[in-house]
């Protein structure tokens, strides 16, 4: 093989290597600069799937890759955060988002992309503010991008010559084996943006006409399907649903439009001859290849987004429903998958979080019950819950730990903190009523019996204890300062310490007069540390809520 060759085979490479990683790098610092904007978007998305259809549009044309944006709908949905009539629209407006980087890679600017990267890099090594190295970040992307591409198209050349190559190019016109190529290629590289720039790389350099690439464009829709797929195994059966509604999406539109265009090629509506009537794109193969690419997606959210309840069904038919009760020893929100949008890896903990402060709650519930009325049920039931608590707390720890590795916006970081500040807090209370049941096996074993008054001094303060715990998960769910419920939660938590200092007072003096014993006395005073630590620990998880948000409260007391 000639050396020429050779080394433009390895220029090809590097021109490879440079587009997939500019568009990685851009990509990447788009997200990360929406920060917050892209998870309250997303958490906005309700049944309506035009909503839901533009959200999709946006969300992808943020992070410039269909793959991504439905990987991380999967995720979403194996998190519980969305189900599958929810997120439909989202995988239509996905595909329609994606064509956003092969309508920028159409145009000609070649010539001021050095600058982007220039611009880029400074900004990435002088910027002390992470936000600033985000846009950065996306220039420096941008920049390496084109020159990746246009490394490629100045090396293709050497496949002009070839005979081999114009034959499997010209064999590309067929409808069935351009489909199977693009879905192959894509399903290989795992992102339809990058094929389709591969593709208008080709282009430029002369080697594919439009004829020879408009089945391989439908194909690589279908094959960016692929990553979906992948991102799906392991995950719940609703995520796997979405991955095959998805997947029969653009299989359908590849199929259907695919028959439109063979029907047409014969009379004047051939797409090539009508796009080469279009000014801007005549003897511009690129770009009608951008074209080609935005109009099939657009074509087939048209189509087939009013039937979005009946692929639903298709998809229900061949991937039935099953009913998957959970294990209890598991995670319901957190997911790995979710990871790679740190945003929505917040919110996920911000739910577990709030999945594991409504079991503490309920545990300490049953404890006191299990205290009050000596139920053996309670009793085991709080066992097996505080077991599923110290799961829990540890398994949030491990994940806030992963997402502190990544590169957050500051707020989220701060919010990682309150969070890791709060589940030990829940983790506390859980221990606690363990530590009440332990009391309750006690009184029942040696048939232990307290005084009216002493009966009702715990019930008093298990109704602070409760209030607390009620009004401080209010405030912490809520992530935000409410004026009224803070002042509540500050006044009975002041009230609680009041009442145990003077129950512990009532109850010395009860067994100085004989009415208690000291048996009695000693499970008495250890449940009023207990409540009141429980208290306590109630308190600190109602203000774990960021300082910015806490200020609020410090302004109007």
């Amino acid at each position: 093989m000639d050396v020429t060759i050779i080394f433009s085979i390895i220029s090809v490479l590097g021109g490879l290597g440079l587009f997939l990683i500019g568009m990685k790098q851009m990509g990447e610092g788009l997200e990360l600069a929406a920060g917050n904007k892209l998870r309250v978007m997303l958490q906005k998305i309700t049944s309506n799937k035009f909503i839901a259809m533009l959200v999709g549009v946006l969300v992808t044309g943020v992070i410039q890759s269909s793959s991504a944006t439905d990987a991380m709908v999967v995720g979403f949905v194996n998190a519980g955060l969305m189900d599958l009539n929810q997120c439909i629209g989202i995988l239509f407006g996905s595909k329609i988002g994606t064509t956003v980087t092969s309508l920028i890679l159409s145009f000609d600017i070649k010539a001021y992309v050095p600058l982007c990267t220039f611009a880029g890099a400074v900004i990435i090594t002088f910027a002390k503010k992470n936000n600033y190295r985000y846009y950065g970040q996306i220039l420096a992307g941008f920049g390496i991008l084109f020159m990746g591409m246009s490394m490629m198209s100045a090396n293709f050349g050497f496949l002009k010559n070839s005979e081999m190559f114009k034959d499997i190019v010209s064999s590309m016109s067929s409808p069935v084996l351009g489909l199977l190529v693009g879905m192959v290629f894509t399903g290989i590289i795992q992102s339809s943006s990058a094929s389709v720039g591969i593709l208008m790389s080709l282009a430029a350099a002369g080697l594919v006409s439009l004829d020879n690439c408009i089945y391989i464009i439908f194909g690589m829709n279908v094959g960016a399907c692929v990553p979906v797929f992948l991102s799906s195994a392991g995950a719940n059966r609703e995520s796997k649903q979405v991955a095959l509604s998805n997947f029969l999406i653009s299989l359908f539109a590849a199929i259907l439009i695919s028959v439109l265009v063979m029907v047409l090629s014969p009379t004047a509506f051939a797409v090539p001859s009508l796009l080469n009537g279009i000014p801007f794109l005549r003897g511009n193969v690129p770009a009608q290849i951008s074209a080609v690419h935005i109009l099939f997606n657009v074509l087939l959210t048209i189509v087939f987004l009013p039937l979005s309840g009946a692929i639903i069904k298709l998809t229900k038919l061949i991937l039935p429903d099953v009913d998957e009760e959970k294990e209890k020893m598991e995670t319901v929100y957190l997911d790995t998958r979710i990871l790679t949008t740190p945003p929505m890896a917040v919110l996920s903990v911000e739910n577990e979080c709030k999945r594991l402060g409504e079991l503490a709650r309920k545990n300490y519930t049953y404890a006191m019950q299990a205290f009050f009325e000596g139920d053996a049920r309670l009793i085991e039931k709080v066992e097996k819950n505080e077991k599923v608590i110290d799961f829990l707390t540890h398994e949030i720890t491990r994940y806030i730990v992963k997402i502190n590795g990544l590169d957050i916006v500051d707020s989220d970081r701060k919010t990682m903190g309150v969070m890791y500040s709060a589940i030990q807090d829940m983790e506390r209370i859980g221990d606690h009523a363990e530590n009440i049941v332990e009391h309750a096996k006690e009184m029942m074993a040696n048939k232990v019996k307290f005084s009216d008054d002493a009966i009702q001094e715990l019930h008093d303060l298990d109704g602070m204890v409760a209030k607390l715990l009620d009004e401080g998960l209010t405030l912490f769910n809520e992530q935000n300062v409410d004026f009224d419920i803070a002042k509540s939660v500050i006044e009975t938590e002041s009230s609680l310490d009041s009442h145990v200092k003077i129950y512990k007072f009532n109850h010395i003096n009860r067994m100085n007069s004989g009415i208690c014993s000291a048996e009695n006395g000693t499970i008495f005073l250890d449940m009023l540390t207990i409540l009141e630590r429980v208290g306590d620990h109630a308190n600190n998880v109602a203000f774990s809520i960021p300082r910015n948000k806490l200020g609020s409260i410090v302004k109007r007391g």
